[in-house]
């Protein structure tokens, strides 16, 4: 893309080390609180009543608003400062969370989670583009990208193991109060860290913001709306046809008007398009994972909330370590070794938890983790740097915020998809069945075994997509053409 900044002049930072600091807290708190509320769904549904199909818009409220709007917070970034958009998602992050933990009805906490999907919408693209314009291409920003990835990793198994602690030992409550204090010390230490930057003054596609969110909300509710009135229902295909239709209506937007949400050209390079298709598919198994297994391992396997979240430590141990390798060999090797190599093991992580039955040990759920974190490790770094590392800064917002969104969609329409398909396995296999407690449990573990092979099926397909990727360094140079030769 052609940038009135290249990459080569990215303004040195007064404090790169407090700067990288803030940036992976941001990241930190966006992902903890994901898999801390995951933790906490068992609690969550009988202390509030949920219904079964509900439980799932605790998560997707907050997947969905922030899958949604990441296109418009990425670009809010790139137009009105970053240091600025940055706390101000922080800001929006941190009120809601202290309204979701006193939550009084599943509405009010849903309100609540999509409002923290609207500030994660603006705060986490605004970090990752932060990190291209504060650090240099080459070791420093690779370094600074191991430690975002990490960082994403240990925010999703602290989060499980602090959800854990603080279900069994307080309350659920505290899964969203834990928020407020680590987002008043961003919003403290952002302005000491981080340049102030400069504004442009191009128009903001509203409509094309509102279209995309829309269709992706209709989209969703279908596939959760589907287990309970039926695919074959007015409300569900009327969903559906919505969706598509919303859809339709963004690209003719995005052609038509004069500074579209997503440029059209933008997403004609085929390194980077194919790097968001393979962020939607691995996007859609690792949610499918978390939300999964850790019920399972509650409800079947009966682990208390802290021994859940103890449970998935093999993950961030594995996807640190393993990110730190890779930086150090992506601009030698290039993406495409990766970006094979991790959705194959992410495939083989839930392939080998699907083999899990109400009789299985640790060591079965521990293969699958270890394979999991190795391949989501193999996996962050590549894609990341794929996706912002020929464009210049004007764009850096939306290439990342592109990539994010690409995994929240994934992650919500997947989880959607699956929890359909569990929730229509218990209601086969229990239908016409005496409702004792060795039926129930039978149905959940088919349901779970059923979702965990669609999961694998989507990590399957992102090694199909990664096939397909041209062969060019993590680090080649911005080019002045919106279409980058490669070889």
């Amino acid at each position: 893309m052609t940038s009135s900044t290249p990459e080569s002049t990215t303004p040195a930072t007064r404090h790169p080390g407090l700067a990288l600091v803030v940036i992976a807290m941001a990241q930190l708190m966006v992902m903890l609180d994901l898999t801390i509320v995951n933790i906490a769904l068992p609690t969550l549904q009988h202390s509030l009543g949920f219904s079964v199909a509900g439980l799932a818009w605790v998560i997707d409220a907050y997947v969905l608003a922030f899958g949604g709007l990441l296109l418009f917070g990425g670009r809010l970034g790139d137009l009105f400062r970053r240091r600025r958009m940055l706390m101000v998602g922080v800001a929006l992050f941190t009120l809601s969370s202290l309204a979701g933990g006193f939550a009084s009805s599943p509405a009010l906490l849903i309100a609540a989670r999509m409002v923290q999907g609207l500030g994660a919408a603006i705060a986490s693209p605004t970090a990752l583009s932060l990190i291209v314009t504060t650090f240099p291409e080459g070791k420093a920003r690779h370094r600074a990208m191991a430690i975002f990835a990490a960082m994403t990793a240990a925010g999703g198994a602290t989060g499980l193991l602090l959800g854990g602690i603080l279900v069994d030992y307080v309350s659920w409550r505290w899964v969203f109060f834990v928020n407020v204090p680590i987002g008043a010390l961003l919003l403290v230490l952002a302005p000491l860290a981080l340049e102030r930057g400069r504004a442009t003054h191009s128009q903001l596609d509203v409509p094309g913001a509102i279209l995309i969110t829309t269709s992706m909300t209709s989209l969703v509710y279908g596939f959760v709306r589907a287990p309970e009135a039926g695919w074959g229902h007015s409300t569900t295909i009327g969903a559906f046809v919505v969706a598509v239709a919303l859809l339709i209506a963004f690209f003719l937007v995005e052609r038509r008007v004069a500074a579209p949400l997503v440029p059209l050209e933008f997403l004609a390079h085929q390194g980077r398009a194919l790097g968001y298709a393979i962020m939607m598919l691995v996007g859609a198994a690792m949610l499918s994972l978390l939300y999964f297994l850790t019920q399972f391992l509650q409800e079947v396997m009966h682990y208390s909330p802290v021994l859940a979240g103890v449970a998935y430590l093999p993950v961030p141990i594995m996807v640190a370590s393993t990110s730190q390798v890779v930086s150090r060999l992506v601009g030698r090797l290039g993406v495409r070794p990766f970006l094979v190599i991790g959705p194959l093991l992410v495939t083989a992580a839930l392939a080998t938890a699907s083999t899990l039955h109400a009789g299985s040990h640790y060591p079965v759920v521990f293969a699958a983790l270890v394979m999991m974190g190795l391949g989501m490790g193999l996996i962050f770094v590549p894609l990341m740097l794929n996706a912002v590392s020929v464009v210049g800064h004007g764009h850096a917002g939306l290439a990342s915020g592109l990539l994010n969104t690409a995994q929240q969609i994934g992650g919500s329409v997947g989880l959607a998809v699956l929890v359909s398909v569990a929730a229509t396995t218990v209601r086969h296999d229990l239908a016409g069945a005496a409702p004792t407690p060795a039926a129930q449990v039978t149905a959940t573990v088919h349901a779970f075994q059923n979702a965990l092979h669609g999961g694998a099926l989507a990590a399957a397909l992102a090694v199909v997509v990664a096939l397909f990727l041209p062969r060019v360094a993590a680090n080649a140079p911005e080019s002045a053409t919106p279409e980058p030769v490669v070889g």
